[in-house]
């Protein structure tokens, strides 16, 4: 036992085989703890590539609309969202789908 108070020492090559045993097992949880910290990362880097892509497409359509330029219309679609206490994502799926009127002008 490697825990007990036993005076029965472990031989050498026990303790080795012993040490060897804790050191995969450490190894193991060190890569499967890397493996779910990439995964949360890809998945976070996704989600602000999603948003940014949705955020442009409303950039853009506002322009248009509005004839401005893209910093107006980023102004026009980030003062919404500050102003009304939401997402910025939110207020770009909102214009892009129909839901939401922004001021034009």
């Amino acid at each position: 036992n490697l825990f007990g108070k036993s005076h029965n020492a472990l031989a050498p090559a026990d303790v080795r085989v012993a040490q060897a045993l804790a050191d995969a097992a450490t190894i193991g949880i060190i890569q499967q703890r890397t493996v779910q910290e990439a995964n949360v990362l890809s998945d976070q880097l996704q989600t602000a590539l999603d948003s940014r892509i949705v955020i442009e497409q409303a950039k853009g359509i506002y322009a248009e609309r509005a004839n401005v330029d893209m910093t107006v219309a980023w102004q026009a679609l980030r003062n919404h969202s500050r102003n009304h206490n939401m997402r910025l994502r939110d207020v770009a799926t909102a214009y892009i789908g129909g839901e939401l009127e922004l001021d034009i002008g």
